[in-house]
């Protein structure tokens, strides 16, 4: 039989272990060009634009 702990971990000494592993937050500004919300930082996924180059070309999008 492998190890056992000789004693419960408490709630608090658990939650305070874990206080760290939150997902940080995704920090988002509106691109110049069109107007959508886009990471910092990135390409905008909408127009394809970075710094007021254009970086891809996207294709229109179709509606169904």
């Amino acid at each position: 039989m492998p190890p056992q702990p000789k004693r419960k971990i408490s709630k608090g000494r658990r939650d305070r272990r874990r206080a760290h592993d939150a997902l940080p937050a995704v920090h988002l500004v509106r691109c110049p060009q069109c107007g959508s919300m886009r990471k910092a930082h990135h390409v905008c996924p909408d127009c394809g634009t970075y710094k007021g180059e254009t970086i891809l070309e996207i294709e229109a999008k179709k509606k169904s």
